[in-house]
């Protein structure tokens, strides 16, 4: 049988660089492995979502392994929340989130935590935050579970009704498009209100689903500031893990065609991030 070693190198796509000779990250690098690849095999250029647009991982590697995009993504929180192991129903609201750092005057001081946030500590921000939190505003249930370093899942269930995904980012770094998450070269560095994206300002399920993040946003912010990890993690002079970010809800999960039935081929796949593991 055929077999097929598909390597995708994730984000090493770079611009030019002054410092390099006018070179990119990757034309200055040492690669003699790839060199060869290169010389034996065939090289070409591809949209991978469409011309224009700069592709997350997820809907970058959804459209690698053949598929549309825009017809199957339903948006990140869904994707890995699903590889976290939580369970999506649809009319349930599911984030990708962030552990970061707020500052005393509602600046955001780091949206990663400084990027050194430890397995165990994690786990215990997460367990501070399921035993201390409890949504009020609407009758309504939440999952939060952490999985590497600063990331974390979110899944929020409404016990009257379903929820909608049609609702803004509070991670301000990241906008929407539709269900594409995008990128913002310019925003201001707060936490963002949760409210209905255009066009759903008067959705009952668009503003239940905004109030809720908000409240879990809040309660959250107030649990992780007073907790012990917290605390030294900021006598040890590093930045604490104060508040959640969150980004690219969905509502409910993809409905991807089977790839040994699109192509024929056995798969199997290594990752490292939920997203990849998701898909």
């Amino acid at each position: 049988m055929k077999k097929i070693l598909y390597v995708v190198l994730d984000g090493l796509g770079d611009l030019p660089c002054r410092d390099l000779g006018g070179k990119t990250p990757l034309e200055a690098a040492e690669t003699p492995q790839m060199d060869v690849l290169a010389k034996r095999g065939r090289l070409g250029l591809v949209h991978t979502v469409g011309e224009g647009i700069a592709p997350e991982s997820d809907i970058g590697v959804i459209s690698i392994l053949g598929y549309d995009a825009m017809k199957y993504y339903t948006g990140r929180g869904p994707l890995e929340t699903f590889a976290a192991g939580l369970t999506v129903n649809d009319g349930d609201l599911a984030y990708r989130v962030n552990f970061a750092t707020l500052g005393p005057n509602g600046e955001i001081v780091d949206r990663r935590v400084g990027r050194n946030l430890t397995q165990a500590e994690a786990d215990e921000l997460c367990k501070e935050v399921n035993a201390k939190v409890k949504l009020e505003g609407a009758p309504a249930t939440f999952e939060f579970k952490n999985t590497i370093g600063h990331r974390g899942v979110l899944v929020i269930r409404s016990l009257k009704g379903k929820l909608s995904s049609e609702v803004g980012n509070t991670d301000p770094a990241y906008g929407k498009e539709g269900p594409l998450g995008v990128a913002l070269l310019k925003y201001e560095n707060k936490v963002a209100k949760c409210a209905p994206v255009h066009g759903h300002e008067r959705s009952r399920k668009a503003k239940l689903s905004a109030q809720l993040t908000n409240e879990f946003v809040d309660k959250s912010h107030q649990a992780l500031d007073a907790c012990e990890v917290n605390k030294k993690r900021v006598a040890a002079g590093k930045l604490a893990g104060n508040v959640i970010l969150t980004r690219d809800g969905g509502d409910r999960l993809p409905k991807f065609p089977s790839l040994s039935k699109k192509f024929g081929f056995k798969f199997g796949c290594f990752v490292e991030m939920p997203v990849e593991r998701g898909i």
